[in-house]
């Protein structure tokens, strides 16, 4: 890759890897607060609403911000039968194509039809429908734009990552950098 190309591949990567590394640690908050929640009804006889929202609310930090982190280690769904047998240049072909042609549409269609349904729940500061509720449901709609932010630049590095194995894929091993 080029020198520059280098450089802004090598910061989205950090940036996602960074994410990537912050958000795990919300599994274990579900796990502990899912553990919680079933102890409190099914031994206490009490239930917690907010912290059964909170659970609610870490899945979807995990499932929205370490979408870019799942992307950047290729572990979305792919159907392999033809993939696996092609070359890397072939490989980054395919790649840079569903990137450009799938990714980036639906994450512009996302943030765009999103939008007014995130903006709403932000003039009206939208809480939970529940009495002992968590109060910030506009911050989990909010996600929906970080999910198009953090895709969205993840995207643009494995297209910059795909463009330098499709024009020298002689000085690619055909993995990723790895940071």
């Amino acid at each position: 890759m080029t020198n520059g190309l280098t450089a802004v591949v090598r910061l989205i990567d950090a940036f996602t890897e960074k994410t990537g590394a912050i958000i795990a640690w919300l599994n274990i908050g579900m796990v502990v607060g899912t553990v919680a929640v079933v102890l409190l009804r099914y031994v206490f006889n009490n239930s917690s609403i907010a912290l059964q929202e909170s659970v609610l609310y870490m899945h979807g930090f995990v499932f929205m911000i370490a979408s870019a982190y799942t992307l950047k280690h290729d572990e979305h769904v792919r159907v392999d039968i033809l993939y696996q047998r092609f070359s890397v240049r072939g490989k980054a072909i395919v790649n840079l194509l569903g990137t450009l042609l799938l990714l980036f549409p639906l994450i512009i269609y996302i943030g765009i039809e999103s939008w007014p349904y995130i903006a709403q729940s932000w003039r009206i500061r939208e809480v939970s429908p529940e009495t002992a509720g968590l109060p910030a449901v506009f911050i989990l709609k909010s996600l929906i734009l970080a999910l198009v932010f953090v895709l969205g630049a993840q995207g643009i590095a494995e297209v910059l990552r795909n463009l330098c194995l499709i024009i020298a894929p002689s000085h690619s091993s055909g993995q990723k950098e790895q940071d």
